[in-house]
């Protein structure tokens, strides 16, 4: 099969698995211009991976746009504070464009300081506050002294990349907050667990995990966190990366500044949950935390395996694509796949890295097709010609896939089931035999190819 594309400039961001290409394939940088591409923006980055943090006051300087479009983001389950489910704004307007938004700012926080009296107010920079050049730093440093509390500039405005970029702002701002925390006295069995948002309890799930092998979370970065659980940070002996676009950044900086190494986990499907648990209990190398792994990987295994093999029966030789947002979670998702006997044919993502594209070459099937930041069409084109019959992606996904006739999975961060460990592997498995056994594409196809 020819890669034949709408954008010639496209080319060198597409590759198919055992076809031999002249150039190198390109991810990770800026989109090309008039493909409509599905990446957000630098301030969306931010915004998803610190929005979570349940006690801080989100304050979002810029046009009200900004914050409604990012308002309650992430599916996230808290078990405390339900203050960061609001969205506040400077909400700039033509004049403040003029004449500057710094003592619009500053009002802001005075009046929000008033009313809620947070210990944490993350204050996050746009397009707009970038371009007339407002001065956030010294704004936020002013209300700190003034209030006595933390409050956080986030260096997010446009023009300096895309999404991934958003998430290096928001771990740079996550860094520079538990920096002015006093470093604390490791802990030996303790671990931070990064990159989890607790989309639909994840977390705790995952948590719940660890508990009974015996080691401690201090903190979730940033699913259920809260001001108090990130002073803990630094009492960790181990950090561990679940999704690794938007926090292996912060886990280097950590293992740079207060010495605490990471490791990068997956606790998607039954393999990658089980396998990276062994990881874990191997780091700390202590007999008992190693024994009860094992126990719990037993359990678990014995609880979930039925139950996929069952949906297995109906599902194998279905073929699915993939686009997510991040490398790890495609590769996650691959072997999710083929534990229910169905073949990835097209595999995609907005933020993969290199190393991640080259693993997903190495366990992808040959002819696979892999794309990085592809646009509707490019997706819409591959799925065709490659015969998927179900779609993996996020909100911006489902409309192309119902519109195609294609069954959809649900894999984006508003979701409200979890898909995170054991209990995650049997829900995923009940969706994708829901969806994908349904006898409604049947008809929707027909409709499809009536009208085209």
């Amino acid at each position: 099969m020819e890669l034949r594309l709408d954008i010639p400039e496209r080319e060198k961001f597409i590759k198919m698995k055992g076809k031999h290409h002249k150039k190198e394939f390109i991810c990770n940088t800026d989109s090309v211009a008039g493909s409509v591409s599905q990446r957000a923006c630098v301030y969306s980055g931010a915004r998803v991976v610190l929005n979570p943090i349940e006690d801080a006051v989100h304050l979002v300087h810029g046009p009200i746009g900004c914050a409604s479009y990012t308002w309650d983001i992430r599916g996230s389950l808290s078990s405390g504070s339900e203050l960061f489910r609001n969205s506040f704004s400077s909400d700039l307007k033509e004049s403040d464009v003029i004449f500057g938004g710094e003592e619009r700012l500053s009002k802001c926080i005075d009046e929000i300081y008033e009313k809620y009296k947070p210990k944490l107010i993350f204050v996050y920079s746009t397009c707009i506050a970038g371009v007339i050049g407002d001065d956030i730093k010294a704004v936020c440093k002013e209300s700190s002294k003034k209030y006595n509390i933390y409050v956080v500039p986030v260096e997010s405005s446009g023009f300096i990349g895309n999404k991934a970029a958003g998430y290096k702002a928001a771990c740079n701002s996550l860094l520079d907050l538990i920096k002015e925390f006093p470093v604390l006295k490791k802990e030996p069995l303790s671990i931070n667990y990064m990159g989890d948002f607790n989309l639909a309890g994840e977390a705790w799930i995952i948590k719940g995990y660890l508990d009974q092998m015996g080691l401690k979370v201090n903190t979730i970065f940033t699913g259920d966190s809260n001001f108090e659980s990130l002073k803990k940070a630094t009492a960790s002996s181990l950090n561990i990366v679940q999704c690794a676009g938007s926090m292996t950044y912060l886990a280097k900086k950590f293992e740079e500044t207060f010495d605490i190494p990471y490791m990068k986990v997956s606790f998607l499907g039954i393999e990658d949950t089980s396998n990276s648990l062994r990881k874990i209990a191997a780091f700390f190398n202590d007999k008992d935390v190693m024994l009860k792994t094992e126990k719990l990987i037993e359990e678990k295994t014995k609880m979930a395996k039925p139950i996929i093999e069952k949906y297995k029966r109906y599902l194998k030789g279905k073929k699915a694509a993939i686009f997510v947002g991040g490398g790890f979670k495609a590769i996650s998702l691959i072997k999710q796949f083929r534990e229910l006997g169905i073949d990835v044919v097209v595999i995609g993502t907005q933020n993969g890295q290199k190393d991640e594209y080259e693993k997903i070459e190495e366990i992808a099937d040959y002819g696979t097709v892999i794309l990085d930041d592809a646009n509707p069409s490019e997706l819409e084109k591959f799925m065709v010609e490659k015969g998927a019959d179900i779609l993996a992606g996020g909100v911006k996904e489902r409309f192309l896939s119902y519109k195609m006739g294609i069954a959809f999975i649900d894999h984006n961060h508003d979701r409200k089931h979890p898909l995170s460990g054991y209990e995650g592997a049997i829900n995923f498995a009940e969706e994708v035999y829901t969806t994908a056994c349904s006898p409604v594409w049947k008809y929707v196809k027909d409709g499809v190819n009536k009208y085209v």
